[in-house]
Parts: C-alpha cells; structure tokens; sequence
C-alpha cells in the first residue's frame, strides 16, 4: 500500500469519527496543576468534536471539572475521572467533584481512578471505598476504574465491584515490537474480557509514539504511529469494541515522568495541528 493510499484511510477515519479521544488539556509551558482557560479548552474541543463521539477527562479539579460541560455542549459524550492519588484528601475533592458533575447531567461513565495500583498508590481496599462512595450516589450512571488490563484479572474483587470494565493497553510499554502490536493490543483486550464476568469492556487507552527513545524492541515513529492508529481503529470498528485513543494532542510536560517518547502520543501536535497530512 503506497503512502498516499495510507494516508487517505487515515483522512477517512478521522472524517466519520472514532469512539473517542483522551482529552489533552496542557500547551507547551503547562502542567498539571495549572490553572487553564476555558477559551483554551473550547478551541481544543472544536478540533476534536468533528472526529470524535466520546471525550475522555481525568481529573474533576484544577480546570478539569470544565471538559465535561464543554463536551456535552458540543453534543459529545464523556467519560469523565476522578484522579486518585496518594493524598487521601484531594481523593475525596475529586470524588465530591465527580459526584456533583454526575448529578449536573454532564457525566455518561463515571471512572473513579487511573492506574492507582499500577501507581500503588493506595491500597486496594482503599480504592474500593472510593468505587462503592460514587455507586451509591450515582446509582444510574455505570461506574468503573481505569488501569492496565492484567490488574482485572489479578484483583477479582475490583472487576465484581464495576460495572464496566475499564482497560488500558498499551504494547509500547512492554517493548512489544511494532510488527506485533496489534496482535498484543487483543490479546490485552481478551485476557480483560475473559476476566471481565460478561460486563461491558471499554479500552480506555491505546496509542502509539511518534517520536522518542525506543523501549526494548518497540520503536516510536510517525509511520509507526500512524499505522498503528489505522489498524486500531480498523479492528475496534470491525469487532464493535469501544475505545479511547491516546491522545488527542501531544503533552510536552510528560517528558518529565516519561521521557521524551512522552511529549508524542498525539494525533495532533502541540500546536494543535493534525499530524501525517500534508497541510
């Protein structure tokens, strides 16, 4: 297949639209923590409404709490989380925040935590106070928590308790080459269905870097990138499965906990500005 015709494909997946997007909230100078405009907010989520039928946020403090409500206004649908950390009380802050957006009608699926025992940041029973607090309030909105796909198999009592179950998978992070990748990303998917006691399994996270060191055999690139996007969302389409790439725009500011591959998981750069087009 020529670039030109790889190209097109990936023009025409964007043109009808994915499930949905990981909201990239931060500029080249911002971080977590900073304080950000709602005006920057909606000129990202204009980029991303024509292309997207599903916004996912992370966090319901420090600016955050302002995606949904921007997302429903645009007639998007959210997923929207509640950062869970090592610092019990912002947890209760994010919860309450998460709570409230719910019951304002601007929360589709409630996430509550992301990677936390990957992070091992609170234990597991902690954590599970947290998921039962937000399904006792929310009882009509389906709650779950986000992490990498084996920790739903290896804590059996976290997948009883959501009622969708949330996966991230991610070959890159394993070394996976990039000629496997795809085959790896479904067998992640799988192994979290098998564990998954029929519920509903979303993969909340999957992408591919653009640019950046390579991590054992997996290689970042744009054609990399750009393929592996394509044959995502030609195979998520194909079986149904819904699925939340990663990531709208690219971050600088994870460079500092990732490495440069950090700053390149986007779709778009950062300068908000579609990557693999010539235009």
């Amino acid at each position: 297949m020529s670039e030109n015709e790889i190209l097109q494909i990936f023009k025409d997946i964007l043109a009808k639209g994915v499930h949905g997007f990981c909201f990239s909230l931060y500029e080249d100078g911002q971080k977590p923590g900073d304080l950000i405009s709602e005006a920057q907010i909606r000129r990202r989520m204009e980029i991303l409404r024509p292309h997207t039928r599903w916004i996912r946020s992370f966090s319901t403090t420090e600016s955050n709490d302002i995606i949904p409500g921007v997302a429903k206004e645009y007639g998007l649908k959210t997923l929207v989380g509640a950062w869970i950390g090592n610092d019990e009380d912002k947890n209760h802050i994010e919860v309450d925040n998460l709570i409230q957006l719910a019951k304002e009608g601007l929360v589709d699926i409630a996430a509550v935590g992301n990677e936390v025992l990957y992070r091992n940041d609170i234990s597991l029973d902690q954590l599970l106070a947290h998921i039962r607090r937000v399904k006792n309030a929310l009882p009509d909105i389906p709650v779950g928590y986000v992490d990498a796909y084996y920790e739903f198999s290896q804590h059996p009592v976290l997948t009883g308790i959501c009622d969708v179950i949330l996966c991230n998978c991610y070959p890159f992070w394993e070394g996976t080459p990039f000629e496997a990748s795809i085959d790896h990303m479904q067998q992640m998917y799988q192994q979290t269905k098998a564990a998954s006691g029929g519920k509903k399994v979303i993969i909340t996270e999957t992408g591919w870097p653009s640019q950046g060191e390579s991590l054992k055999a997996a290689v970042p690139g744009p054609e990399n990138a750009l393929q592996y996007f394509i044959r995502t969302q030609m195979w998520v389409e194909s079986e149904g499965i819904e699925s939340f790439y990663f990531s709208s725009f690219d971050e600088s500011w994870k460079v500092s906990a990732e490495g440069e591959v950090g700053a390149y998981w986007g779709i778009w750069d950062k300068h908000e500005k579609l990557k693999y087009v010539n235009s």
